[in-house]
C-alpha cells in the first residue's frame, strides 16, 4: 500500500470514529480529526461526559458496524455561507468557528489547521467561497479528503488512549477530548506495532532512569532539568568522551564558551528573529545589557575564529565543544530526557576553504558512522532540504550548491539515504542521521550541516594564496547531540543493559560466605589495576562487592535487576581453584584469576 492509499485509510478511520461516537452519544461535537503517525485522531467535546477506556469496546464494536456497512465515501460542496448554517444548525461550534475564519481569511487559516480537516476547496489566499463535505451513512464532516472509496476498505484499527487537548492548541480554549487510534493495512502489522509498544514500555527510558538510578527530576528545580546522579553520569561522561575521542582523532581542537551572551549575538546571528521566544533572558544588575542564556553554540564559535586573522594556511580550524545549552521549551511538550531545557551538545564546527568541504564531510561521516556502529545501531541518512517557505536565509544559490554538496557527499559514502523538503536548518541544509533501535523505532541522532549564511553575517573570512580576502565557509557538526536525549534513545536501546565499556557497574563480586574476603580482595586489586582501552580510552574498571550475609541468589537478582553486565560469584572452591565464575547475560564460566584482566579486556 502507499504512502497515499494508507493516509487516506487511516484518515477515513478517523471520520468512522467520530461516526461511532456519533451514533453513542448524539450530542457530540467535533474538532478535527487528523491523520498522525501509525493511526489518527479526533477532538470531542462531550460536555460533561468522559471517555474513558472502558468505553472503547463499545465505541470500536460501533466502528465495526460501520465498516461491515460497506458505506461510501461521498463528497459534496457548498456555499460557505449555507456551510456556516448548516453547522450552527447542527450544534456544532468547532466546525462553524473553523468555517468563520475561512470565509473571513482563506487558506491563510488553512495553513494553520491540519489539511485534512479543511474543506476548501480554493487555491488561492483569498476568501473562501465553497467547501467540501464527506457522508458516510448518517455521518456528514466538513473535509476536503481524499477518503477510501467505501467503509469496508479500511484495514486493522485499535483505539489506544484518550488525552485533554485545548481547541486549536490555546489553553483559552475550551478542553476537548482527543481520541486516539493506530491502524495498519493488515492484522498482522497492527499486532507487529502493538507487540513494539509492549516493548516500548519495558524499555521506557523514563522507568528504566528511575530504576537503574540514572538521574531524577526536582520540582524545586523546575521541569525539563534533570539531575544525573553519580551512575547516570558515567553514562554522560564515557559518551561525551568518546565523541570527543572520535573527533580529536580528526584534528578538532577543545574551547571553551560562557553559558551567557548579550542577544546583540543573536541578533546578528538570526536565531534571536527565528528562536527568540526560547531563549531564556538573563537581567544585570550592574549594566544594562540585555543577556541571554546560551541556547546554542554556534555564534560563540564565530567570535574564536574572527579573534584573529586567519591564512589560508591555517584551514580548516576546528573546534569542538561539549556544553549545556539552554531553552525555554514548552512545558506541555517536556518528557523524560527526551525534551529537556538545559541540553548538553556535543557540538563542533568547522571554517574551511571552499576545496576542502569535500574531506571534512567525509571525516565526520566516517566519526558518526564508527560511533553508531560501535553500539550496534543501524543508521541511514536523511537529507533535509529547505522548502519554498521564507522562513530561510541565504540566497538560492547558495542553497541549491550546498544541498548538491552534501547529497554527492553521502553518495559518495554508499550511505543509505533520503531526501525530504523542509527539514533543513534555517541557515542551511543537513545531513541527518536516522538510528533505528532494538525494536525497530527511528531516531534522529547526529547531523552535519554546511552553512553558508552564517560566514556572511559575521563576516567569517581567511587571506587566500594570492593575498586576496576569501569568505570561509561553516560546517556544523553533532554525533551525539543532545546528550540527554541521546541517552534516552540509547537506554531504550538497550532496554538497561548497556555495553561493558559503558556499564554504570561494570562488575559486582558476589561472596558466598566470609572465608573468602582475603581471595576476594586479591580480585579487587586486579580490578584496579586493569585499564579498558576500546572504545574509550583510560577506562577503569568500575565495580562493587556484595558481601553481605544474605542468600547468593537474592544477591545474583538483585545484581540482575541492577542489569551489572559481569557477575563475579566467589566461593571456597573458587578460592582454592585460584578462579572465579564469571556470570554474565551468555551465561556462566570459570575464569582464572591470572586471566581475569585479559577477559575483561576482551569484552
Amino acid at each position: 500500500m502507499s504512502n497515499e492509499d494508507l493516509h487516506a485509510m487511516r484518515h477515513s478511520l478517523a471520520h468512522i470514529t467520530a461516526a461511532a461516537v456519533k451514533r453513542i452519544w448524539p450530542e457530540a461535537k467535533f474538532g478535527v480529526g487528523p491523520v498522525v503517525e501509525n493511526g489518527f485522531y479526533y477532538d470531542i467535546d462531550l460536555g460533561t461526559m468522559s471517555i474513558s477506556e472502558s468505553n472503547f469496546s463499545k465505541i470500536e464494536k460501533e466502528m465495526r458496524k460501520i465498516i461491515a456497512e460497506k458505506q461510501t465515501f461521498e463528497r459534496f460542496n457548498m456555499d460557505i455561507d449555507d456551510a456556516i448554517a448548516k453547522m450552527h444548525n447542527e450544534n456544532q461550534p468547532y466546525k462553524k468557528e473553523l468555517l468563520n475564519d475561512l470565509k473571513r481569511s482563506g487558506t491563510t487559516v488553512a495553513k494553520d489547521m491540519d489539511a485534512d480537516e479543511l474543506g476548501t476547496i480554493a487555491d488561492s489566499d483569498t476568501a473562501i467561497d465553497k467547501v467540501s463535505f464527506y457522508t458516510n451513512g448518517d455521518f456528514t464532516d466538513l473535509c476536503r479528503g481524499p477518503h477510501v472509496a467505501n467503509t469496508g476498505d479500511v484495514g486493522a484499527f485499535k483505539l489506544m488512549r484518550v488525552a485533554g487537548a485545548y481547541w486549536r492548541g490555546n489553553e483559552k480554549n475550551s478542553q476537548m477530548q482527543r481520541l486516539y487510534g493506530v491502524a495498519f493495512e493488515t492484522q498482522e502489522k497492527l499486532d507487529a506495532h502493538l507487540e513494539q509498544l509492549e516493548q516500548a514500555k519495558l524499555r521506557d527510558h523514563r522507568k528504566l532512569g528511575k530504576e537503574l538510578d540514572l538521574y531524577t527530576n526536582s520540582s524545586l528545580v523546575g521541569a525539563g532539568l534533570p539531575l544525573f546522579t553519580p551512575r547516570g553520569t558515567v553514562l554522560r561522561d564515557l559518551v561525551s568522551q568518546y565523541s570527543n575521542q572520535l573527533r580529536q582523532s580528526k584534528g578538532f581542537e577543545k574551547i571553551w564558551t560562557p553559558h551567557i551572551t548579550k542577544t546583540d549575538l543573536y541578533e546578528k546571528s538570526g536565531h534571536w528573529a527565528k528562536f527568540g521566544d526560547e531563549l531564556f533572558l538573563v537581567t544585570s544588575q550592574e549594566t544594562s545589557d540585555k543577556l541571554a542564556l546560551k541556547p546554542m553554540n554556534c555564534p560563540h564559535h564565530t567570535q574564536l575564529y574572527v579573534s584573529k586573522p586567519r591564512s589560508y594556511k591555517d584551514m580548516p580550524v576546528r573546534f569542538l565543544e561539549t556544553t549545556t545549552d539552554y531553552r525555554d521549551e514548552k512545558t506541555g511538550e517536556l518528557g523524560g530526557l527526551n525534551r529537556v531545557r538545559s541540553l548538553t551538545q556535543d557540538d563542533s564546527h568547522v571554517f574551511c576553504r571552499q576545496d576542502q568541504i569535500e574531506e571534512e564531510i567525509n571525516n565526520l561521516l566516517s566519526v558518526a558512522s564508527e560511533l553508531y556502529t560501535s553500539i550496534d545501531m543501524k543508521l541511514r541518512v536523511r537529507l533535509s532540504y529547505r522548502d519554498s517557505s521564507d522562513g530561510y536565509l541565504g540566497d538560492m544559490q547558495l542553497w541549491t550548491s550546498a544541498q548538491e554538496q552534501l547529497k554527492a557527499a553521502v553518495e559518495r559514502n554508499g550511505l543509505d539515504f533520503f531526501e525530504q523538503e523542509g527539514e533543513a536548518a534555517f541557515y542551511g541544509p543537513k545531513i541527518d542521521f536516522m538510528a533505528t533501535d532494538a525494536i525497530g523505532r527511528e531516531h534522529q541522532v547526529a547531523t552535519v550541516q554546511l552553512d553558508f549564511v552564517q560566514p556572511e553575517r559575521f563576516g567569517l573570512e581567511y587571506t587566500d594564496a594570492e593575498g586576496n580576502v576569501a569568505r570561509s565557509v561553516m560546517i556544523h557538526c553533532a554525533l551525539l547531540g543532545s546528550i540527554e536525549r541521546f541517552l534516552s534513545v540509547f537506554i531504550e536501546h538497550t532496554a538497561g543493559w548497556f555495553p561493558f565499556w559503558l556499564a554504570p557497574e561494570q562488575v559486582r563480586i558476589l561472596t558466598i560466605n566470609d572465608t573468602v574476603i582475603d581471595y576476594v580482595k586479591e580480585i579487587e586489586a586486579i580490578l584496579k589495576d586493569t585499564v579498558l582501552m576500546k572504545p574509550v580510552k583510560y577506562n577503569e574498571v568500575r565495580f562493587t562487592r556484595d558481601d553481605r550475609n544474605e542468600s547468593l541468589g537474592k544477591k545474583i537478582k538483585e545484581a540482575t535487576s541492577m542489569k551489572v553486565p559481569v557477575q563475579l560469584i566467589v566461593g571456597p572452591r573458587d578460592k582454592d581453584s585460584r578462579e572465579v565464575s564469571v556470570r554474565t547475560r551468555s551465561g556462566e564460566e570459570k575464569v582464572s584469576i591470572d586471566h581475569l584482566e585479559d577477559y575483561l579486556k576482551g569484552l
